[in-house]
């Protein structure tokens, strides 16, 4: 077994398996599981009562958490104009139009985190689809991404903004911290993180309809979360 292995064993000791923590008791102890020499950033998991297959019942949005993600993103915003001008003053790494859509398409260039382009550049933006959407980058009105202000998308992004999707199994995985947050400021965050879900329960949706939650740091153990600890 390789050291990362004999870590994560060490680590999972620590958790009862069955055990359904109560939020604060699973911050604390996701911070006391963090095996990284890095400081690792913890993620959330939870299991929605949802059919994907069906269009009204797949969860895509974002959210602005209280204390940020730890991380800092880089952001390429594609507008023109007036929009392009504002996106650079709120802090946008890289800004341009059809150039930066050239520059990706021929230098396969991807040196940025997300990308916020306004409407009327998404015809353009669409032609490189197949090369952004796997990668997770393609703009989504959804999500913020695709909007008329450009330098607001980009100052929320600044600010800690999360984009969430429930997978195939209608799970909602997002990152909400980094293990040197405070146990408060990680707090916060996933209260703000599981209060909007649960806010966007789709109508049709019946019976329970969040499952199971749990958190876990980079390349740690899974924490169950009691979900009567929080207020939803």
């Amino acid at each position: 077994m390789n050291k990362a292995g004999k870590k994560y064993v060490e680590a999972s000791k620590k958790v009862e398996k069955n055990k359904l923590y109560t939020k604060e008791e699973a911050i604390s102890l996701v911070k006391e599981t963090a095996i990284t020499k890095f400081d690792s950033s913890v993620e959330v998991a939870l299991k929605l009562n949802l059919d994907t297959k069906k269009a009204d019942q797949q969860l895509r949005g974002s959210l602005v958490l209280p204390n940020g993600t730890g991380k800092v993103k880089k952001v390429l915003v594609i507008a023109k104009g007036e929009a392009a001008k504002e996106a650079k003053e709120a802090g946008a790494d890289f800004v341009g139009d059809d150039d930066m859509i050239e520059k990706i398409q021929k230098e396969n260039w991807f040196d940025y985190d997300v990308i916020v382009a306004t409407p009327d550049m998404m015809a353009s933006l669409g032609k490189i689809g197949r090369v952004l959407g796997p990668k997770g980058l393609m703009p989504n009105p959804k999500t913020g991404t695709v909007t008329a202000t450009p330098a607001k998308a980009v100052a929320d992004i600044k600010k800690g903004m999360v984009e969430y999707k429930t997978d195939s199994y209608g799970n909602v995985h997002a990152v909400f911290g980094k293990v040197s947050f405070s146990d408060e400021q990680l707090l916060e965050n996933l209260n703000y993180i599981v209060a909007t879900i649960a806010k966007a329960k789709p109508q049709v949706v019946k019976g329970t309809y969040i499952q199971n939650i749990s958190i876990s740091s980079t390349m740690g153990p899974g924490i169950k979360v009691d979900k009567n600890s929080f207020d939803i």
